[in-house]
This record gives structure tokens, sequence and C-alpha cells, in this order.
């Protein structure tokens, strides 16, 4: 069941979700390796030309993290590494925040008018306190014009980017939010409608309100709704961790694909899963420890080879290694030790001394990360008074440009 997102092509509906953190481009690469073997398992021939096409990938989408228009416009080191894609990726697809429709425009120009994507989405979701006290993420599309004036500002710039530097297509752009701010104060239903108003090429919606952050369960029934009213693809997150997950929320929601991010943390091979099933196989890939071991020194060198130094893809390392060994009969004090990797050579050492024969445990699959609690949304004040900016709010919304996770 392919899916189209402007000019892109997905065989497969499935989208890796943008995570601060987490899907840089090795992370990236593997989980898209995982997917490719998963069509392959399926019986699908992938096309290798369409690795330099920018328009259809067999094996879904896979997401760069989350980046900051204004960092991006200044062009900031580590922004620009972030943005370095996945060598191999059919279609490069970039995450953008921002709250300034010129500021957000001119960030899609320049990743548009460099070559630099051939996607592009707009995060809305982001739930943390730090940003939706300022009015951003997903605060922000209460206010309707504010919304509509950034997601008009971003298809016009990417459709006259794309023409103006000779792309062989236009970079379609995409949106990605939550159900509203709590229960009373949805906005999914007016953020569609502007969306296909201005020209946005398809909706994800995290089944959630800010106010539950990740916590409680995933509201799908939202995503039904919003598949009903809605003209665009439409694909649903939360609350998938296997590949049944996803096949039933698309049944029950009629939603075209689906967006899956903890539930990938630590298994990239779950992109195997996902997409095997979205070509009707039955093929699920469950790894023993040695396979999982490999799997963490392919991601270890990977990432040497992103960041050119060691040390730091070490750092980055870490939290993923605590997470692939997640079910697995580790014991503490190595849990600790491999908490403190500093080199490629101190982690094959402490992964040969495990009991590598064990097989995939049941505990090592189900959710994912930190759910937490639900949590009052911290808004600026006055901010549910009106859907439009008052002219306070617009001399301070852009406080909101800040770093920080996605939704």
């Amino acid at each position: 069941m392919s899916v189209h997102i402007g000019e892109v092509s997905l065989g497969a509906p499935v989208i890796l979700a943008p995570m601060a953190g987490v899907t840089n481009p090795p992370f990236r690469q593997l989980c898209r390796e995982f997917g490719e073997a998963g069509a392959r398992a399926a019986g699908v021939e992938l096309h290798q030309d369409a690795k330099k096409s920018g328009h259809a990938s067999q094996a879904g989408l896979y997401v760069c993290e989350m980046i900051t228009s204004r960092a991006l416009i200044e062009r900031t080191p580590e922004t620009m590494t972030m943005i370095k894609p996945d060598p191999h990726d059919p279609v490069r697809s970039i995450q953008l925040y921002g709250v300034e429709p010129k500021t957000i425009a001119q960030a899609v120009d320049i990743l548009v008018r460099e070559d630099r994507a051939d996607h592009i989405d707009l995060n809305f979701g982001c739930p943390v306190p730090k940003v939706t006290r300022k009015g951003g993420g997903s605060a922000l599309p209460w206010k309707h014009q504010l919304f509509s004036d950034i997601v008009q500002g971003a298809v016009k710039a990417a459709h006259r980017a794309s023409t103006e530097a000779g792309r062989n297509h236009i970079v379609p752009v995409t949106a990605k939010f939550r159900i509203g701010i709590d229960d009373e104060h949805s906005t999914f239903r007016e953020v569609a409608k502007m969306s296909a108003d201005a020209g946005i090429s398809a909706l994800t919606l995290h089944a959630r309100t800010t106010e539950q952050h990740y916590s409680g369960q995933a509201r799908w029934e939202y995503i039904q709704e919003l598949k009903s009213l809605s003209p665009l693809p439409v694909f649903g997150n939360g609350d998938v961790f296997e590949a049944d997950d996803a096949q039933r929320m698309m049944a029950q929601t009629g939603a075209d694909g689906v967006s899956v991010g903890r539930g990938c943390q630590g298994r990239p091979w779950l992109f195997f899963d996902l997409v095997a099933a979205a070509y009707g196989s039955s093929q699920r890939y469950r790894p023993h420890l040695a396979q999982v071991a490999d799997i963490i020194i392919r991601h270890a060198q990977l990432s040497v080879e992103h960041f050119a130094d060691e040390h730091r893809a070490m750092r980055e390392l870490r939290k993923h290694v605590g997470w692939y060994l997640r079910g697995f009969s580790v014991g503490g004090q190595m849990r600790h030790q491999l908490g403190l990797i500093e080199s490629v050579e101190q982690l094959r050492q402490l992964l040969d001394t495990l009991d590598l024969d064990q097989p995939f445990p049941e505990a090592a699959g189900g959710p994912r990360g930190r759910a937490g609690g639900a949590k009052r949304p911290h808004l600026p004040e006055f901010w549910l008074d009106s859907h439009e900016l008052s002219d306070r709010q617009q001399a301070k919304i852009h406080e909101a440009e800040v770093n920080t996770s996605g939704g």
C-alpha cells in the first residue's frame, strides 16, 4: 500500500519519527537498512536507482532529528552536523521547528535551494514546558493566524526554491501536531483545514494532548476523525511498539501510515517488522544477544564515522546501549560499565564477556521510553483568551525559538 506525500512515494507507509539526540544519521541508517531488509524478506525487489531520485522509498521515511529554523539560518556547526544525510537514503527528510513565519520560510529555502532535503516536516507537537510556556510547540496551533502564516510561508518557500533551483520535484512540506492543548482546547481540526488550505502534503497526528505529554494511552479515535475530515494523507503516531500495533492502528483508524518514535529506541530492527508487515509478510526479526551485540558495534562504528570524534560518538551511544540490552540478562554492574564506554574497542571487549547465546527475550518488546504522567500545560499568560496573538504575545513569541525535543 503505497502513499504519496506530494511527489514523494512511499512503498511502505512507515515513518521513523524524529527524536532529538536519537535519530541522527547512524541510527537512521540502521533503521533504514532493517526496513529495506524487511522489504526484501517480503519479496520486494528494491530499485537501486531510487537512491538518487529523491522521489521514492520502498522501505519508509527516516526523518532527521528536529532542528530549529533559527539555528539553521545561522548555520551553527552543531546544526550543520545534524542535517548531514544518511548517504544512501533515497529520500532525505528533515524536521524543522520554529515560531516565526519568515524564519521558517527562510530555513525551508536553504534546505531546498541547497539540495539538503527531499521532504520537510514542520513540528507543532512538542509538549515540553520550556517551549509551550513561550508559545511554541504544541501550544502554537491555538493561535490560528500564526499557524496559518507559518504553513503557508513554508509551502510557498518550498515551491519557489524547488523551481528556481531546478529541483526535479517540488519538495513537499508536511506537519506534525497533537490533538490540542487539553480536552477542552483541541486544535487538530482547525490545523487540518489550515494545512490543506496552505498546500501541506500530509499530516501526522500524535494522538495525545499537550497535557498528556507521553502518558496514558494514545487516543487513536482522533486519528480516525482526522482521516475522516481531511483530504490529505494521515499518519498516526502514538503507542506503536510492534508491527501488530501498526496494522491494528491502520485498520481501526483508516490512517494511511504510521509514525514510530519511542517504540524503536534500542530496536532499529523494528523497521524490518513494520515494513515486512506493510507488504503483507508475517516474517519478524528476533535477534539473539550475539546479533544485538553486532548491531551495537556497527552503530558505534557508524557514529565514529559521523562525528569524527570517538569520545563524542561513545557519549552519544551510551543511552542506545541501555535500550539495546533491555530484557537481556546483563547485570547491573555490566550495565554501569557500558554506560561509561569511551571507545569502540572497550565496547567490544565488554560485550564479548556477555552470554551471547541468549535468545530474544519477551521483556525486550512492548512499550519503550519514560511515559511519565500527565502535566498541566505551561502556557504564556492569557494564551487561551483568543486565537489571535496579542501585541504583547507577538513581541515575545521569538523567545520560543529554542533547541528542544520533538513531539
